[in-house]
């Protein structure tokens, strides 16, 4: 292992891609380089790394039998400890892959990884984006994706998130309130967080949605750094999630496939890149089985990709819109899900949801009866390409966005006879990244709690600062498996 400025015999020396100074040191870069082998390509004087240290001082040994091993020194402060015992049981103390990350509130959420702390010893502009070696021992983990289940006692809990706006550090806050609070010191991320996990202990959901801006992509240089933090919190806890992306996430060092396959592999994720020859990546749907031993599904989560800004600035001004094959391959999968055993054969009504990043076009109208703030204008595309009926005629209940930060209302969409449709609600933003403001606006979280008994849906909000024992604006949406009307009181 080696870090170094200049380029190596790559024949020789993989390197990790990754600018030891997040390309913000004046015309200089670092990397970390290693050298791999696979075991069966070992010869007799081959040293294996069994141990790694950062630090100014050599490590002491405190491994029996271990006193005599010479940690060997390498530029940035690292120390390695090497062995040229190859036995199985050597083996499986070596270590077998390394990684960077970034950042003094770095963590690692993989199976058998660890960060070596402190931060590498370099002249780093930015001691908050600090680089740091995390390395995994043995073999790579096996990790079996959850299966959602119903409650014993009928019940199904998710808890949305959305537009989180994390950073490579801490991050800056936007528009916090109260002002002034904590001496006006205010780390973006830490209160973020601090935030989502006090609510996960409190309301224990089944599944976390991540409705997309989990990133804030311009303040994200390592965006795996950002994904890490919030991965952390539903692994700690063992509780499944599921992201999609919005216009920010990709704007930092990755792009939306790179995304997902860093959130697709991790404990308790649920998230998929869904069908390669469709427009965007996380198109796809999450079955909730019924309580106990059941089989059959309960409920049918649609997770979709609204993509960025427009493609057609000058005709469609502001943000992109789910196109034609997303479209078609939602309807087709819908269709085909309806028909299974495992949906037909399940003896209550089964439920639909959906779950997006920007909203549609639908919530613009202010003639939709609505429950919960509308503090700024929807900014829903300016192509209109008929998401909201697809999802209408495949009896979806209700889709929820993200995206508009001060937004937190439910809206009902009606049919051409004026029954209940659809219910097209806000997340509300909850992240201090992200912007705020409007009058005060605090960051909060919305909660669909499903009943598989009575076949009804109840959401409300919780908030951060203010009345955070309070269900803001709880309301029932689903009734005996139907869309219901507007409670009496809501504002059009």
């Amino acid at each position: 292992m080696m870090v170094s400025g200049c380029s190596l015999d790559e024949n020789v020396w993989h390197r990790i891609d990754k600018d030891l100074y997040l390309g913000k040191a004046w015309a200089t870069t670092a990397h970390v380089w290693i050298q791999r082998k696979k075991e069966e390509d070992l010869i007799l004087e081959d040293k294996v790394i069994v141990d790694v240290r950062v630090g100014r001082r050599t490590p002491e040994s405190t491994e029996k039998g271990q006193g005599d091993t010479i940690w060997e020194s390498r530029p940035g402060g690292i120390w390695l400890k090497r062995s040229t015992k190859h036995q199985d049981s050597d083996l499986k103390k070596a270590v077998t892959s390394v990684d960077v990350l970034f950042g003094v509130d770095a963590v690692e959420p993989r199976p058998g990884w660890e960060i070596k702390d402190p931060p590498l010893l370099l002249e780093t502009p930015s001691e908050s984006q600090g680089a740091r070696l995390s390395v995994r021992k043995g073999p790579s983990a096996k990790i079996d994706k959850p299966t959602l289940r119903v409650t014993k006692d009928g019940k199904f809990k998710i808890m949305q998130v959305s537009d989180l706006h994390l950073s490579t550090g801490t991050g800056i806050c936007r528009d916090a309130e109260p002002k002034g609070f904590n001496g006006g010191k205010c780390e973006a991320d830490t209160r973020t967080l601090e935030f989502i996990g006090r609510l996960l202990d409190e309301e224990k959901p089944q599944l976390v949605v991540l409705s997309g801006d989990q990133v804030n992509g311009e303040t994200s240089p390592d965006v795996q750094s950002a994904i890490f933090k919030f991965a952390e919190l539903f692994i700690q806890r063992k509780i499944p999630y599921a992201a999609i992306f919005g216009n920010h996430d990709d704007e930092g060092n990755m792009k939306r496939s790179a995304l997902m396959s860093v959130i697709e592999p991790l404990p308790f994720s649920l998230s998929s890149a869904g069908p390669s020859d469709i427009a965007g990546v996380g198109n796809y749907f999450i079955e909730v089985l019924g309580r106990g031993a059941s089989h059959n599904s309960a409920l049918t989560i649609y997770m979709m990709d609204t993509h960025g800004y427009s493609p057609d600035e000058r005709t469609f001004k502001g943000y992109d819109w789910l196109k034609q094959d997303q479209i078609d391959w939602f309807r087709k999968t819908a269709q085909a899900n309806k028909a299974k055993d495992d949906h037909v054969n399940y003896p209550l009504k089964h439920m639909d949801m959906a779950f997006i990043h920007i909203p549609l076009p639908e919530y613009r109208d202010p003639s939709n009866p609505r429950v919960g703030a509308w503090r700024e204008s929807p900014t829903a595309p300016g192509f209109n390409s008929g998401f909201r009926d697809a999802l209408v005629e495949m009896g979806v209940s209700f889709v929820s966005c993200g995206h508009d930060h001060v937004n937190d209302y439910c809206a009902l969409s009606r049919d051409p006879a004026e029954k209940p449709a659809l219910w097209m609600c806000y997340a509300g933003g909850s992240g201090f990244g992200g912007y705020g403001g409007y009058g005060g606006y605090h960051r909060r979280v919305r909660f669909f709690n499903v009943d598989a008994n009575s076949q009804s849906i109840k959401t409300y909000k919780r908030v951060e600062w203010g009345e955070t024992e309070k269900r803001l604006d709880e309301q029932i949406i689903v009734e005996g498996g139907h869309v219901v009307e507007a409670p009496s009181g809501g504002e059009a």
